[in-house]
């Protein structure tokens, strides 16, 4: 059953009737009728919460994974890592098609691939511990294929592992898979520049996608794990290490469970998992070390994402440890609109630069609602909680301005924020409104909150700062006159 937004509206309105009186801030109150209000609000977020969690875990199931196995070792791989093993790997996808779905067993060993392991539907490869799948670094290896690029619909260099309209497709184990990329790909940031622009050029005149061809001669680097159009998909135990870009794009997919995953992904622009224009996923358990965002949510950018009309939603992160530049992030590709996002139990495993981080500007449009964020913490940030609909300075002369509304964080600690503990940063045309922060707990922080542009903001039971006790009486050491010179 498909998960809708009017879940949501019971709450909505009732946060709605509830604030109407505080157009900017609700920092509590002496009233014990308000004090009533405040907690039935709170209550009627969790119930609601709880139920779309529960209603969006309805719809994941993974994929469905076969009992039969296939050992690759007798299709021709070796675990030397010197011996080219992608023929191997084509192969045995072939012959698991081929039984109507099967499980490739990887045993221990180093298998060094030279291009893309294409994907099809039920196929489960499991990366038994010790295995390592090593690509080879080379662009000569990976041909041109239909995939997306910062939110741009493009051809580009493949991804090493690429499954487009599959379903039942799956990715377990203990192994390793490693990108190799440090030596070219990992080169390239510099340099793509001209094709960067050159693509949001096609994106904003709407150029036929066929004629948007890069790769060869071109400076955008491809993906390590893309699954593009699926549905039913696990990626489950596997770590992830030397991405060529980002290391796991879910892209126009759908019924994904990242679980369990380990990061060691250090290189530039190594998100964790992008899921873009996909719906209903689970990400859970996941250690990250990331070069980039942990997980940053996406579903299109500008002319291409109004054009998709597929939103990312009913998203669950939970349980989840946190290191690397940002720990969550929806944005800034989301023309398409992002909505119902729970984020769940999570901390961390080291530093991050901002915690959550919602960002979008006046050229991308769409919309984020519905973001629920509990019982998460931090150590050290620069930014804990942050909104702002002028990220990157861009598009101040546009008028796609982004609706962001109904966010709800309940539990947020953090012990030491470099900068700024809560920031919003809404348009004029378009404030960020709806806002609910209970029980926020920083220990230390440069600046407590940052509002701007933000209506409808209720904050309660929260301490920033470090927290007030019981105030002091007057003593002879208050030596009250003696300050009147």
């Amino acid at each position: 059953m498909k998960t809708k937004t009017n879940l949501l509206a019971a709450v909505c309105l009732a946060f709605c009737c509830l604030t109407a009186n505080a157009r900017q801030v609700n920092c509590g109150s002496h009233s014990h009728s308000k004090d009533k209000n405040t907690c039935h609000l709170s209550s009627a977020v969790e119930q609601e919460r709880v139920r779309l969690r529960d209603s969006i875990l309805t719809n994941i199931s993974g994929a469905k994974i076969a009992e039969k196995t296939l050992l690759i070792s007798r299709l021709g791989a070796k675990n030397d890592g010197k011996t080219d093993c992608r023929a191997a790997f084509a192969k045995a996808i072939r012959k698991a098609s081929a039984m109507k779905g099967a499980k490739i067993v990887v045993p221990a060993g180093t298998y060094y691939i030279k291009g893309p392991i294409l994907l099809a539907s039920n196929v489960c490869i499991e990366l038994q511990k010790g295995a390592t799948l090593k690509f080879a670094p080379e662009e000569k290896y990976y041909p041109v294929v239909s995939t997306s690029w910062e939110g741009t619909f493009l051809y580009n260099y493949s991804p090493f592992i690429y499954g487009y309209g599959c379903h039942d497709v799956a990715i377990i184990g203990e192994g390793t898979i490693d990108g190799n990329a440090m030596t070219t790909f990992a080169q390239w940031r510099p340099k793509q520049k001209l094709d960067k622009d050159l693509s949001r050029k096609m994106n904003h005149e709407e150029v036929a996608l066929k004629d948007r061809q890069f790769g060869k001669g071109h400076w955008l680097r491809p993906q390590l794990l893309q699954l593009y159009n699926c549905q039913g998909v696990t990626i489950e135990g596997v770590k992830i290490t030397n991405s060529p870009f980002w290391c796991v794009h879910l892209l126009k997919s759908e019924n994904i469970i990242c679980r369990n995953l380990r990061y060691d992904a250090k290189l530039v622009n190594n998100d964790g998992i992008d899921p873009e224009c996909s719906r209903n996923v689970l990400i859970e358990g996941v250690e990250f070390n990331n070069g980039d965002d942990n997980v940053a949510i996406k579903s299109g950018r500008d002319n291409d994402g109004w054009n998709a009309k597929m939103p990312s939603e009913n998203i669950i992160i939970r349980n989840c440890h946190f290191k690397g530049l940002h720990a969550v992030v929806i944005g800034s590709e989301m023309s398409a609109g992002v909505r119902n996002v729970i984020v769940e139990d999570c901390d961390y495993a080291g530093c991050c630069k901002r915690g959550i981080f919602i960002k979008t500007n006046p050229d991308r449009g769409g919309f984020v609602e519905n973001v629920y964020v509990k019982n998460c913490s931090f150590d050290e940030v620069e930014d804990l909680f942050y909104v702002t609909s002028r990220y990157a300075g861009e598009g101040q002369d546009n008028h796609h301005f982004s609706t962001i509304r109904n966010i709800f964080i309940d539990g947020l600690k953090c012990n030491t924020v470099k900068q700024a503990a809560l920031v919003l940063q809404g348009t004029e045309a378009k404030p960020v409104f709806n806002v609910m922060f209970n029980n926020v707990d920083v220990a230390k922080a440069k600046i407590g909150l940052s509002f701007e542009n933000a209506l409808d903001v209720n904050i309660s039971s929260s301490h920033i700062g470090g927290k007030v006790g019981t105030p002091t009486t007057v003593t002879p050491q208050d030596n009250l006159f003696g300050k009147e010179k």
